[in-house]
């Protein structure tokens, strides 16, 4: 019976059934592909989203988790700010996407979470296992997750559709694949070496189901009974091509050695043939490229050329200080070469069937050696050499609770931090009792930073790495949610205002009780009794949930909401004013902090006229007279509201403290005695 949890659940399963199913099916490959799916290499598991966090697209954006907003007035080629171009130092594909694939959809669940810390934890107190397994996974395939999904479909008819030409390039792939799984399954004794003796559950358990699993030993047995021992994988294009045709080894297929032959005697005639010209038309320097597509040409530098090229040669071209070109003795050569060539590959298709067809029986456990190699790939190259590259303690593991506070002490930007060398960090204490931070400061402050920085770093902990902070304790968030920075929308005909609502209507209408949800700015780009309004309503909404919100403004008079609601916390960022311009800090502190006239200020340098500066001073002295009167009135009526609110947070924390008994005792007695005597 299968649950779900939503309505895009459903829909997801129903368009799976509809549109992907039915290309897996028999009928329809055979059909149209002309192969047929092997059995048990299709696994199919449906987690929906409640297994992992919710980022939606707007946040990914706004968080600058791929890509960087300004990567477009950058260049493309600019990606150092985004997290994901942080942390890709992943050497295989595999890895680089199932690193994408976690920051786009952090875990939800601890102990998987607690599962990768943990293994960090032996790779940063183990050098010898973090850089052993860091020399190992060099040695295996960069795709290997592609390469094994070719053993995941074979012909319908190896033996009669594999003779046609046509097919060549198909069974070139399939040797190189054969030679690339045979290079991966030859450094599996090596990652066992370097696996046996660790100790955290992921990495021990990764040697007892890959590293001891006899089978893939006996694949490799199989594949030296038929592949040569000496064939490697090889990048430079000929020799790719040779070991390719030398692939088999020799005797088990009498057209296979004619072709192979025909090929060496083409390749010796074409290099004797660039040995006559050398001597024949004094070009000693004459080279003899070769690349898949045109076979072999001579390359020739321009010094070495006097006059005009010989007739003889054909298909002139300049290419920088050189000049490529070829004549009809090679070209005669190379079709014969290219036709010996792919005999060899369809030969040696054929005589591979038999071994291809053992190894899809094996195709599961081929599967299970990608996902660990990718998993390996993320864990060590990007993860632990990340934290490997900054100073001791700068990174920490992350502690988690399901429903405690969301604390951070000593917290950074992840990506910033390696552009700044004087990076301030901030805390942030967020729980049920105060479940609202309300972050006040002027333009340029740090304000946008700070939000982007505590997302990061939620994200960073549920995809199980070190997080940039000295110490950090998170309740596991199921969504984030971002409204920040916008512009209009020329494309759907929306102002920066309609785009502003139409995330905070996103946010409003899909927030959970276990969401984190980030606000900047709201309201700004409407008129100011009305941005206020919204700001204030929107406030209160989210207050009412047990959401954690982090809320940044410079509507001074949003304050207020700290005298009514004793869960709202207002924090400032720190700035001084030197000279009548402003001295940036960055830090964050409690409480309120008024910056008195800074809008002014930056008008004034800006050069607006003295006289518009003092009538503007003289109206917003009285407009800030008045709210002090309220604000004195508010903290008035709801006093006694507010110390129970304080004495509820800290009863929260001591719930959630890992101290021992008698010290939270003396904690509950402390916070008795400053109850009775009014010190809360």
């Amino acid at each position: 019976m299968l649950l779900f949890h939503s309505f895009d659940d459903v829909m997801l399963m129903l368009l799976f059934d509809k549109q992907v199913w039915p290309y897996f099916t028999h009928e329809r490959t055979e059909a149209e592909k002309g192969v047929i799916v092997t059995n048990h290499s299709l696994l199919v598991t449906f987690n929906g989203s409640f297994d992992h966090m919710n980022i939606d697209a707007t946040s990914v954006q706004n968080l600058e988790i791929i890509e960087t907003l300004h990567s477009s007035l950058w260049g493309t080629t600019n990606k150092k700010r985004s997290l994901f171009h942080m942390l890709k130092t992943t050497k295989t594909i595999g890895g680089t996407r199932l690193l994408r694939a976690n920051l786009l959809q952090p875990l939800k669940d601890v102990e998987t979470i607690n599962t990768r810390l943990d293994c960090l934890d032996e790779l940063m107190s183990n050098e010898q296992l973090f850089f052993g397994l860091s020399q190992v996974l060099r040695k295996f395939p960069k795709d290997t997750d592609r390469i094994l999904c070719h053993f995941c479909f074979k012909p319908k008819k190896v033996t009669n559709e594999v003779l046609g030409t046509d097919n060549a390039r198909r069974s070139r792939v399939l040797i190189s694949s054969i030679i690339l799984l045979k290079t991966a399954l030859e450094a599996l004794p090596l990652l066992s070496k370097v696996l046996k003796d660790a100790k955290s559950f992921l990495l021990a358990n990764i040697y007892k189901t890959v590293c001891e699993n006899e089978k893939y030993a006996s694949i490799r047995k199989r594949i030296g009974e038929v592949i040569d021992e000496d064939v490697l994988h090889a990048r430079v294009p000929f020799v790719a091509q040779t070991q390719q045709c030398f692939a088999v080894k020799a005797g088990i297929d009498g057209l296979l050695d004619i072709a192979r032959r025909t090929f060496c005697d083409t390749s010796e005639a074409i290099h004797n043939l660039a040995n006559k010209y050398r001597e024949e038309f004094k070009l000693p320097n004459l080279k003899l490229p070769f690349n898949n597509r045109q076979g072999f040409y001579f390359s020739i530098p321009l010094k070495d050329i006097q006059g005009k090229l010989p007739n003889k040669f054909i298909q002139v071209l300049k290419h920088g200080n050189n000049v490529h070109c070829s004549t009809l003795e090679l070209a005669s050569l190379n079709v014969r070469n290219k036709s010996a060539a792919e005999e060899c590959y369809i030969r040696t298709e054929v005589c591979l069937e038999a071994l291809l067809d053992a190894i899809r029986e094996d195709v599961s456990l081929l599967v299970l050696l990608a996902e660990v190699l990718c998993l390996l790939d993320m864990l060590v190259n990007s993860f632990a050499h990340t934290i490997s590259t900054k100073l001791v303690d700068r990174y920490t593991r992350p502690e988690f609770t399901n429903s405690g506070p969301l604390a951070i002490d000593a917290g950074r930007h992840p990506v910033l931090e390696s552009i700044r060398n004087d990076f301030v960090p901030n805390n942030l204490f967020i729980s049920e009792a105060s479940n609202m931070v309300i972050v006040m400061g002027p333009n340029m402050s740090g304000k946008s930073t700070y939000l982007q920085q505590v997302c990061l770093i939620v994200i960073l902990a549920q995809i199980g790495c070190y997080v940039p902070a000295r110490f950090s304790t998170i309740r596991v968030v199921d969504r984030i949610f971002t409204r920040m920075g916008s512009m209009d929308n020329l494309e759907s005909n929306s102002s920066t205002f309609m785009t502003e609502m139409k995330e905070t209507a996103f946010v409003m209408q899909n927030v959970s009780q276990r969401s984190l949800i980030i606000m900047d700015e709201l309201g700004r780009a409407t008129s100011s009794s009305d941005g206020f309004a919204i700001a204030w309503s929107c406030c209160e909404n989210l207050l009412s949930l047990k959401a954690y919100t982090i809320f940044a403004t410079h509507m001074e008079n949003l304050s207020e909401l700290a005298t009514i609601y004793p869960n709202v916390k207002l924090l400032h960022l720190d700035v001084a004013i030197k000279n009548n311009r402003l001295d940036f800090k960055f830090q964050l502190k409690d409480g309120p902090r008024h910056i008195p006239h800074y809008g002014l200020l930056l008008a004034e340098v800006a050069g607006l006229p003295s006289s518009v500066i003092e009538t503007a001073r003289s109206i917003t002295a009285k407009i800030k007279e008045k709210e002090i009167k309220q604000m004195e009135l508010n903290c008035h009526q709801y006093h006694q509201l507010q110390i129970l609110y304080r004495v509820a947070q800290r009863l929260i924390c001591l719930k959630y403290s890992s101290q021992d008994e008698d010290s939270i005792r003396q904690a509950l007695q402390n916070l008795k005695e400053n109850y009775m005597n009014g010190m809360l």
